[in-house]
């Protein structure tokens, strides 16, 4: 199945599903990258009704994306990446993820005292380490369990561990 195949069984399910769910002034636009993981790519469903798609925090975003990969895959038995996306949500929660973790660094380094985020999801947690792994000043680990689960920034070299039930 190549690019074009797989853009236009992305598009044709979730114009099937926006339909079951009764929504009616929708568009969906498919971007493709590629990275080392191979290609990916982005359903970008632009609609004014948004706020029922994305949810609170994006938890039906969440869900709808877990049907529409349920979806795909009964429809063929290629594996490929896909995010989907509602008015370009993601991508602003992404660049809010990315800022507040180099605001964050630039506090540890300042402060030299360790920085413990929000509880995040596993995908949330993973922006703020990629973000930050470049950077030589800071090191990341997270902690807690399930839900409560979050990202420590501390400043390299600092050895006071903090365990879940200080953050």
């Amino acid at each position: 199945m190549d690019s074009q195949e797989k853009e236009a069984l992305l598009k044709k399910i979730t114009a099937e599903v926006l339909q079951k769910m009764t929504f009616e002034n929708f568009e969906i636009s498919i971007a493709s990258k590629s990275d080392v993981e191979g290609e990916n790519f982005v359903i970008n469903i632009e609609t004014p009704e948004s706020n029922l798609l994305i949810g609170q925090y994006g938890v039906t975003l969440a869900a709808l994306q877990h049907t529409l990969r349920l979806l795909v895959r009964r429809q063929t038995e290629e594996r490929f990446r896909f995010l989907a996306d509602v008015n370009h949500y993601l991508q602003a929660k992404t660049d809010s993820l990315s800022e507040l973790a180099i605001e964050s660094a630039k506090q540890v380094i300042r402060d030299k005292k360790p920085v413990v985020l929000r509880p995040m999801s596993a995908y949330e947690r993973r922006l703020v380490h990629v973000e930050l792994a470049g950077n030589e000043n800071v090191k990341t680990e997270s902690i807690g369990e399930g839900e409560d689960r979050k990202v420590v920034i501390r400043p390299v070299g600092e050895l006071e561990k903090i365990d879940d039930k200080e953050a």
